[in-house]
């Protein structure tokens, strides 16, 4: 679902808003504990270098102050590699606790990758530039700031990290196939509505019985309504305001709203 211009999103939204967002908030524990400079993700993101958004096209351009990887596919490019270069050891050390695979669902892509389908760095680039960095003196990021529940009701815009895949299991939902196949969106709309319930607007259960649409965007619109509901299950008391009490978590990595699960 566009959001149009991210520059104006937050006055669109309104003082006090609770923005769920599927981009990564936080950073992995090995390469804080060698790079990161501040007290938290917070300060880190405030002070970044020029460069450090910038993609990397060769493992020779990666380093401290530019971590992310890589810009296309190139012949013996991995996530060992990628890790290795910048001293974390293997391609674990790119990943934060709350990405890792849990018994309930798979694991999600590391922070700073940037290939292929199954990646979130370009959305944390476009994310931090845009949203955050510009914004930090008016929004409160989840678990950083606290719990959730002490964040709400003030003047500034609390952003709290969703995963839909995450999402699907905390609603008690299983879609068969792949959301990225819009004959699989369709199957599952029925569930999806049966859950949504009175929050179902026309224009949504219209959106819903439709599968989100024919085209590429499809699968997007579907993880919106998953995010949102994830947020409002928390909100409402449903889902525990859970986080590790582990002061990597909560300082520099970050963690997935709603979720409980450990990783195995």
């Amino acid at each position: 679902m566009p959001v149009g211009d991210v520059a104006t999103l937050l006055d669109r939204l309104g003082s006090g808003a609770v923005l769920g967002v599927d981009f990564p908030v936080g950073i992995p524990r090995t390469y804080a504990s060698l790079y990161a400079q501040g007290v938290d993700f917070s300060q880190f993101i405030a002070r970044l270098p020029p460069d450090f958004l910038a993609v990397c096209a060769t493992l020779d351009e990666l380093g401290p102050t530019r971590p992310f990887y890589p810009a296309r596919g190139v012949k013996g490019m991995t996530r060992d590699s990628h890790a290795a270069t910048l001293g974390l050891g293997d391609r674990r050390g790119l990943s934060r606790l709350c990405d890792r695979a849990t018994a309930e669902r798979p694991a999600g892509a590391p922070v700073f990758w940037t290939l292929g389908a199954n990646q979130s760095g370009k959305a944390a680039i476009s994310a931090w530039r845009d949203l955050l960095i510009p914004n930090l003196h008016r929004i409160a990021l989840w678990p950083f700031a606290g719990r959730l529940a002490d964040l709400t009701g003030g003047d500034r815009t609390v952003i709290a990290e969703t995963y839909p895949a995450e999402a699907l299991r905390q609603l008690g939902l299983k879609l068969l196939g792949s959301k990225r196949r819009h004959a699989d969106r369709l199957a599952f709309s029925r569930a999806l509505l049966a859950r949504l319930g009175t929050m179902a607007t026309p224009a949504l259960t219209e959106a819903a019985l439709a599968g989100f649409g024919a085209d590429a965007a499809g699968e997007d619109r579907l993880d919106c309504v998953l995010g949102v509901l994830c947020l409002i299950a928390v909100l409402d008391g449903d889902r525990p305001d859970f986080v590790p009490d582990d002061p990597w978590v909560r300082n520099w990595e970050g963690w997935v709203l709603g979720q409980t699960a450990l990783p195995v």
